[in-house]
């Protein structure tokens, strides 16, 4: 039998006891549950990554005590979570007979006003530092603390420190309708659908009225749409919504020009400048084959600087100066960002490049902003622009009756050249990037080209940059779903001009960023998803049903050794759809469009015909399943060409027949849409992430009328069954 744990002489080498210290992963099981031990000069690297030399065995011996002795050194640790409605007790550093004394300022800046209860420590032996005992007491942390972001203040003899004490609900509770039953919305790439007063770009007011009709004509609670990230401020734009330049932002290309409070006092010659803009650019809403983000921002950005120029009422000057007050640091490092991009270029590697040469501090930076005021305030005012969009469209979509209303879409990290990274370098790993390990799909892994939060510094400051992403993307919507949740619990880094085979996992506090998605989803009265598809350990999907959060599950995934599972058979905690946008719609599936597009993109492993006839199988497999449980007719799988449709409905009276808490129906599916959004393995070579919205005859299908057209109807006629 192979051995599938670390033996106990290789558990106690220096260098692995060190990497174990912080959190990186030195051995793991693979995808084909193959055993893998984590080379040294990779571990080496990601150590340097957090900032640790494990450059040779007396500096790893120097790294190991270091930390060690910071953390001892330390009266209690920077950041503690607490349950709402649970004692919980926080571990103190001190002398042998030295006693804790502690507070608690709430969140908000009042005094929680009670005292606190101190008691035994952990019960470990005496620590020698600085030729002093350092042994453990505890402060207790009562069960009727409030939820909030709140800061605990510890003093033993002369000494005094600060934590971060968030405190979090132990679970999201599910919305009334979840508990008994369930809801069921759409899913849609906004960049996709097109109306008639668009730029060639679905933008926010496509996304209200997309939310309204959706309501209006099928009943549906929610719509889950791309990433809405905020972009580069200039072409070209990155296709990708899960490559963004920051995550805390929104995407203001997305805004409609038209539908500005200040569009309405236009002149006779701006107006008809902007009509004349948007005229340029109407006939891409009839492109079938892509979706052209370039042509539409160059004409867009245009028109909106004329809008721009206009100027603004008092009320309307206060509103964008309080925006950007509340914004803060963040809009102020993206809009700095932006003008950088606009003036000297796009931010490249290369060592005379201004994102490599300069900081938000340099002198330089400092200039350009007082050279350009007007154009660093209009990058301001853009994202106000954007948000004011965004949350109108969520807002309308409530006042519609939708219970959950928009379904926001959290990328699993930034761009590395982005405004975040470069605005604040000291939250990110340094040397390494974000993938995955090798799998069947991707036989040499991935390598996202995204810099990891660091562990580090993510619990140095109460976890801020992860708090106020999560705060931020509610505060827009109704729902949030988390790409790869996994990174929550363990991410694969990749160190720097290595391969990505060539990684280990980077383990994080996943209790602690679980609570505070709990926090932030309680406050705004919304729900969570993580799609936890792939290689996902057990303990991921019991941690999430733990803490109320719901999982995925997608129908062309739900089987085991080439057998389907019953829908009834699926866990409740979960978003059902039966496809992902990384796959072709239920139709092109059912066609093998993936087959056809891997053989002429050169991204099969072996003859198409090994890969056809697996294709069938598994479709095969899937119709068995669909039979055996009544949600198909025997004679229709018998005759597939003739009855796709019927089939691909059956496929939804399947999710009806699962216990799952959300149910997601694809806009792709319900018009007959064959392509796929996204290719992976590809980049140019693909058109991913700029596919429109078309029917089974590849012609454009428009907003309008898009919730009456009678294939949709028939879908949502068996959602709402």
């Amino acid at each position: 039998m192979t051995e599938r744990t670390e033996s106990a002489e290789r558990l106690a080498r220096p260098l692995i006891r060190l990497a174990k210290l912080v959190g990186i992963g030195t051995s793991y099981v693979g995808m084909s549950d193959d055993y893998h031990e984590i080379e040294d000069d990779v571990l080496v690297d990601l150590l340097a990554a957090l900032g640790i030399d494990a450059s040779g065995d007396e500096a790893i011996r120097g790294s190991i005590k270091h930390i060690r002795d910071a953390r001892r050194s330390r009266l209690v640790p920077p950041t503690v979570l607490h349950t709402v409605g649970e004692e919980s007790r926080v571990l103190v550093n001190g002398g042998v007979f030295d006693l804790p004394k502690a507070t608690i300022t709430l969140e908000g800046g009042k005094d929680y006003g009670k005292p606190l209860a101190y008691g035994p420590g952990d019960g470990s032996k005496a620590y020698v530092l600085n030729d002093r005992f350092i042994t453990t007491s505890s402060v207790v942390i009562p069960a009727d603390l409030p939820a909030g972001y709140h800061t605990l203040h510890v003093t033993v003899g002369n000494r005094t420190q600060d934590a971060t004490l968030i405190s979090a609900p132990a679970r999201v509770e599910l919305l009334d309708e979840m508990k008994s039953g369930h809801l069921w919305g759409w899913m849609a790439q906004l960049y996709s659908i097109r109306s008639g007063n668009s730029w060639g770009v679905g933008d926010f007011q496509d996304l209200a009225d997309l939310l309204k009709d959706a309501k209006k004509h099928t009943g549906a609670d929610f719509t889950l749409i791309n990433p809405v990230h905020a972009a580069e401020p200039v072409s070209p734009l990155t296709p990708s919504p899960y490559l963004p330049i920051s995550r805390g932002l929104v995407n203001f290309t997305y805004i409609r020009p038209e539908a500005i409070e200040e569009y309405q006092l236009l002149g006779k010659e701006s107006l008809a400048q902007v009509e004349e803009l948007h005229a340029s650019v109407e006939p891409l809403n009839g492109d079938a084959q892509v979706v052209d983000r370039d042509s539409m921002w160059r004409a867009k950005m245009h028109a909106l600087w004329i809008i721009f120029k206009l100027g603004r009422s008092p009320e309307r000057q206060k509103a964008f100066a309080d925006f950007c007050q509340e914004a803060g640091d963040d809009l102020e490092g993206y809009a700095t960002w932006c003008l950088c991009y606009d003036k000297w270029g796009a931010p490249t590697r290369e060592l005379g490049n201004w994102e490599q040469k300069y900081t938000k501090d340099s002198p330089e930076i400092q200039a350009l902003k007082q050279q350009f005021p007007d154009t660093l305030n209009f990058y301001r005012w853009l994202e106000w622009i954007a948000t004011e969009q965004l949350d109108r469209a969520q807002r309308e979509a409530r006042e519609a009756g939708m219970r959950i209303g928009l379904m926001a879409d959290m990328a699993v990290g930034v761009h590395a050249l982005g405004s975040e990274v470069w605005w604040h370098p000291e939250n990110f790993a340094k040397g390494a990037t974000v993938g995955a390990p090798p799998d069947m799909f991707n036989q040499q892994g991935q390598d996202w080209s995204q810099p990891p939060l660091s562990p580090i510094a993510l619990e140095n400051t109460g976890y801020a940059p992860y708090r106020n992403l999560v705060h931020n993307m509610f505060a827009h919507a109704g729902a949030v779903r988390i790409d790869h949740i996994l990174g929550l619990f363990r991410l694969w880094w990749v160190p720097a001009g290595r391969k990505p085979v060539d990684g280990a996992y980077v383990h994080y506090d996943s209790e602690t960023m679980l609570g505070i998605l709990a926090l932030e989803a309680s406050r705004a009265g919304g729900v969570v998803v993580g799609e936890d598809l792939g290689v996902v350990p057990d303990y991921v999907a019991d941690s999430l049903s733990k803490h109320g959060l719901l999982g995925c599950a997608v129908e062309w995934f739900e089987q085991r050794d080439g057998r389907f599972r019953a829908p009834a058979d699926w866990r409740p905690y979960a978003l059902a759809s039966v496809n992902t946008h990384d796959l072709p719609p239920a139709a092109g599936y059912l066609e093998l469009e993936h087959v056809e597009l891997r053989e002429r993109l050169g991204l099969l492993d072996g003859p198409k015909e090994d890969f056809e006839r697996a294709a069938m199988n598994e479709q095969n497999a899937m119709l068995e399943m669909l039979v055996r449980e009544n949600y198909l007719d025997a004679d229709f799988a018998d005759h597939r060409e003739a009855h796709e449709q019927d089939i691909i409905e059956s496929q939804y009276r399947a999710l009806k027949g699962s216990p799952c808490k959300l149910l997601a129906a694809s806009i792709t599916d319900a018009v007959g849409e064959k392509r796929a959004q996204n290719q992976p393995g590809t980049n140019n070579e693909y058109p991913n992430w700029r596919i429109p919205l078309a029917d089974a005859k590849c012609d454009v299908v428009p907003l309008e009328g898009l919730f009456e057209r009678e294939s949709v109807q028939r879908l949502s006629s068996i959602m709402n069954g």
